[in-house]
């Protein structure tokens, strides 16, 4: 047993500043790993936001994030901090106007809408004021399953599981789950009623 303690603490000990960043644990913000991949994000994002061929746009999509589907599409303007935290299911159209703050994973799944303005925060600071002084950041997952249309100017926080086939309204914040097959609005963004597969109406976007 303490030969395994130890050994966990040592692996611990050699992980990148981006690797504590993803395992949720603290991190230093500033560090040589992760300016280096954010700085490439940055130059990537630059190209791809004034870029109008799609094959060129396509191709840089690839180079910035973990995975993305050829099939999607990612309007611009868009912006991340890291782009290879960030995954993208097949068919699914991400507005114009998106942030993504992708500290953490974002795993966003197939035949996704996400409207225009739309934010997902996966991090956040302490309420503690001399831990924000340092800049102390935690971060936390966000997944959106399969199916799911996220209206314009919603906001997304970290932590949050977006259950398949579920609808956000517009200028909504999320805050905790959302159950499969729901229809959510507000701030904070609760239950208006589950979703019938086979009703036809129509929300505004």
């Amino acid at each position: 047993m303490l030969f395994q303690q130890t050994y966990t603490i040592k692996l611990r000990d050699n992980m990148t500043e981006f690797e504590k960043m993803l395992a949720g644990k603290d991190f230093d913000g500033g560090a040589d790993s992760i300016n280096h991949i954010r700085q490439n994000a940055s130059n990537l994002l630059q190209a791809i936001n004034q870029n109008t061929d799609n094959s060129q746009r396509s191709e840089l999509f690839q180079q910035l994030m973990g995975n993305i589907s050829a099939s999607s599409i990612v309007r611009s303007p868009f912006y991340c901090e890291f782009g290879k935290t960030i995954s993208i299911g097949k068919k699914t159209f991400i507005n114009m106007n998106v942030t993504m703050l992708d500290g953490a994973k974002i795993t966003i799944g197939n035949n996704v809408l996400i409207g225009p303005n739309t934010q997902l925060y996966c991090a956040s600071h302490a309420l503690n004021y001399l831990k924000r002084r340092n800049w102390e950041t935690i971060c936390d997952t966000i997944t959106i399953e399969d199916d799911v249309w996220i209206g314009g100017n919603v906001v997304i926080n970290k932590g949050v599981t977006i259950g398949a086939r579920s609808v956000i309204a517009v200028n909504s914040v999320v805050n905790t789950d959302v159950p499969p097959d729901s229809l959510y609005g507000g701030t904070p963004a609760k239950l208006i009623r589950m979703i019938d597969e086979n009703e036809q109406g129509h929300e505004n976007e």
